[in-house]
């Protein structure tokens, strides 16, 4: 057992099962299935995490009624068609010696009607907290059919080989309708008392025993919501565990945090704390005698899960978006080697972020997340034939392409204009609370060392110093520049912002390495909607400057809203006394004040401003490829260079061009 992580590499005895470690692969939606049944992408997928080391998984719910489901990827609710292709995934992940839970949910009344094409099922028949609907009130019969539901589900999982069922109360599912108040408003004998509104939850329980036997796991999880008293308490989610654990219901429950009234928090960015639910976990763990505590919600990594249940704060730790972001987090830390894990950076843009547009989920920084079927390359053997190879630019594209180039066995050398890794990424981690960025840049550095890439820092290369070096493989990631046009999408005809040549007319680069030349009435003129505009002003708004923001979206941090990151950036920056203008646009800067005309209205006013912030689209900077084709190079540009984007799309099109070579 190695020294670093004692307690997270002790086993744990659950039910019949014993768990290698305290690690767990917790429930989330990858959105992967097809047809409603799991598919070569999900199979992959959870074999990397358990090959990883993972000692439990549980894999995303099913919806168990025609009434409950919420997403188009969910698999089929009612179908023993899911039995075999669930199976192969068991069999395969219990190979690697992981223990396998299946999800199983109804979400009541947020389900989506105009996706199951059926009402609302709920306890009184309350409005839905994820739409404009209301829902049905169920009936006893109704309320019977939908525990049938759960047992039937719970008995194809065990058909399928699972090792047990975790059950959904969390985010104001079902389940949790029938314990709060709030939502039960039932007179009968399953509302009212506090006894009557676990009967729900009793029931259940109770019949998938009868139907799984005893060697089956029974779980449960919560989630606790202590930013508004309409939620159930801490002191209430106490209550209910105690209750269940005394009547020997279910073997663990996993907590996390939020809820339907703090959407923020139910996959929280980094703009929240680390360990957000452990305050409530360890509540929980000292209030039972039976049952083991799994805790989630941004416990990224495992000094952090170490240090909980070291603390006996919790008994279990669920990492998702950790080992999301590298698969073999638990091999690693069990090897010693932590520091060589690829940090999450909690920044949701392509797990939730993809998700939440009805895509299967990724990884910014681990784009093979969701590919592991396609690239089959998790631990690479080196090239027959190792190439020399040139990456210029050292962004988040280059950083990449050669890292993946140098596993392979190639000869990399990397060369970076400025004296410092990262590109616009690293301006990035700068912003408030994004510190996160700086650290996988670290990792970046530090793996680069280890695969003996060499880097050129300060080596500005032209196309006469790159055909020089002689390398069998150039890779250009020589990023992007501002435009500095003040170019709006909202004004698609003005091609040139009136007055944007004047000198205290700055762009996001400038802002965010020199703000202190800027002055202090800054207006940030944002035409992204993304951390690009909001995190800059965030930036000033911290150090002191008076900002205004002009969007022509409806509110700021448009872009953001996909990762649920939006509304806690908007207050950050309302606690800050930031002016958000909203749905308008600037039309003229004089050099000390901006035009700014509304949208809606068509009204124009001007306002004094000491500078203006252009968060604007960047434009590719690709002399350097035209310069190289005119050699007649072949080179392969990516990134920026090739077009202006997110850092996703830089670092998936680094790890395609390394793989390439």
């Amino acid at each position: 057992m190695p020294s670093t992580f004692p307690h997270l590499f002790s086993p744990l005895a659950l039910r019949h099962k014993t768990l290698k470690n305290r690690i767990t692969f917790g429930a989330h939606t990858a959105n992967m299935s097809e047809g409603g049944l799991p598919s070569e992408r999900h199979l992959a997928y959870y074999i990397e995490r358990a090959r990883g080391g993972a000692a439990m998984l549980v894999v995303e719910p099913i919806p168990v009624h025609r009434t409950g489901v919420l997403t188009r990827g969910n698999f089929r609710h009612d179908d023993d068609a899911i039995i075999a292709p669930l199976r192969r995934i068991a069999e395969a992940c219990h190979a690697h010696g992981a223990v396998m839970i299946q999800q199983l949910y109804h979400v009541g009344a947020h389900d989506d009607w105009d996706l199951s094409f059926e009402p609302n099922w709920s306890p009184s028949g309350a409005p839905s907290f994820h739409d404009s609907d209301g829902s049905h009130a169920m009936r006893i019969a109704e309320i019977d059919e939908v525990i049938e539901g759960f047992v039937r589900n719970a008995g194809r999982a065990r058909a399928a080989g699972f090792d047990g069922v975790e059950l959904m109360a969390a985010y104001n599912a079902l389940i949790e309708q029938f314990w709060s108040p709030l939502t039960n408003r039932r007179e009968d004998r399953y509302g009212g008392s506090f006894d009557n509104r676990m009967r729900f939850s009793t029931e259940l329980m109770q019949r998938v025993r009868a139907r799984c036997g005893e060697d089956f796991i029974i779980g449960m999880a919560i989630s606790v919501d202590e930013t508004v008293r309409e939620a159930l308490s801490r002191d209430d989610h106490v209550a209910i565990a105690a209750y269940h654990d005394a009547r020997g219901l279910y073997d663990y429950v996993s907590i996390g945090s939020g809820s339907y009234f703090n959407f923020g928090e139910i996959i929280p960015t980094f703009l929240y704390p680390e360990k957000l639910a452990v305050p409530p976990a360890e509540a929980i763990r000292q209030a039972v005698r039976h049952i083991k505590v799994q805790v989630e919600s941004r416990i990224r990594t495992p000094e952090n899960a170490e240090s909980v249940v070291a603390a006996g704060q919790a008994d279990l730790v669920s990492i998702v978006r950790g080992q999301i972001a590298d698969p073999d987090l638990v091999a690693k830390a069990r090897a010693g080697r932590a520091e060589d894990i690829r940090p999450c950076i909690s920044c949701n843009q392509m797990c939730w972020g993809r998700r939440s547009r009805d895509y299967w989920i990724s990884c910014l920084v681990n784009p093979s997340a969701g590919r592991e079927f396609e690239e089959k390359s998790g631990h690479p053997a080196p090239r027959s034939q190792p190439k020399r190879v040139l990456v210029v630019g050292g962004g988040p594209a280059g950083l990449e392409a050669a890292r993946v180039a140098a596993r392979h066995g190639h000869r990399v050398m990397l060369a970076e204009m400025t004296r410092q890794l990262g590109g616009q990424f690293r301006l990035a981690g700068l912003q408030p609370q994004r510190s996160q960025i700086l650290d996988l840049i670290a990792w970046y550095e530090r793996q680069l060392a280890q695969m003996q890439v060499e880097v050129k820092l300060d080596q500005r290369l032209d196309a006469a110093g790159a055909e020089a070096l002689g390398a069998d493989c150039v890779i250009l990631a020589t990023g992007s520049r501002p435009a500095g046009t003040g170019y709006q999408r909202a004004l698609p005809d003005l091609d040139r912002l009136p007055g944007v040549e004047a000198a205290n007319v700055f762009s996001v680069e400038d802002a965010m390495t020199s703000p202190g030349r800027i002055g202090m009435q800054i207006l940030v003129l944002d035409d992204t909607g993304s951390w690009r505009g909001g995190g800059t002003a965030f930036h000033l708004a911290e150090r002191g400057h008076v900002v205004t923001i002009v969007t022509p979206d409806a509110f700021v941090g448009r872009e953001i809203v996909r990762t649920a990151g939006d509304g806690m950036l908007r207050r950050r920056l309302a606690a800050h006394g930031t002016t958000m203008l909203t749905e308008a646009v600037v039309t003229r800067w004089t050099g000390t004040a901006a035009s700014i005309r509304s949208l809606l209205t068509g009204r124009e006013e001007e306002r004094p401003f000491d500078a203006l912030i252009l968060a604007t689209t960047n434009v590719a900077d690709d002399g350097l490829a035209d310069d190289l084709a005119s050699r007649g190079i072949a080179c392969r540009a990516i990134g920026d260079c090739l077009a202006p984007r997110h850092a996703s799309a830089a670092i998936l099109e680094g790890r395609r061009a390394g793989l390439a070579v």
